[in-house]
C-alpha cells in the first residue's frame, strides 16, 4: 500500500531516507520502497514513523488531514 505522506514528511522535515532508514533499524532501500510503495510498511515501522513525526497514523494512511 501506497502513503505519499510518508514521502512527504521526509521532504517537509529535509530529513534523508538513509537517516530515517537508520532510526528504523532498516536498509536505506527498504525505506526507499516504503516511500514507493514498493512494499507495506510493517505496522512497527509506521508506528515508530508516527511518534517520530508526532503525528497520527490516520494522517499518514490519508484518513485525515489534521497532522
Amino acid at each position: 500500500m501506497y502513503f505519499r505522506r510518508i514521502r512527504d514528511l521526509c521532504e517537509d522535515s529535509d530529513k534523508k531516507q538513509r537517516k530515517l532508514a537508520e532510526y528504523l533499524h532498516i536498509d536505506q532501500r527498504t525505506y526507499s520502497d516504503y516511500e514507493t510503495g514498493c512494499i507495506n510498511v510493517s505496522i512497527e515501522a509506521l508506528m515508530k514513523l508516527v511518534d517520530f513525526y508526532d503525528t497520527s497514523i490516520d494522517y499518514i494512511v490519508e484518513r485525515t488531514n489534521q497532522r
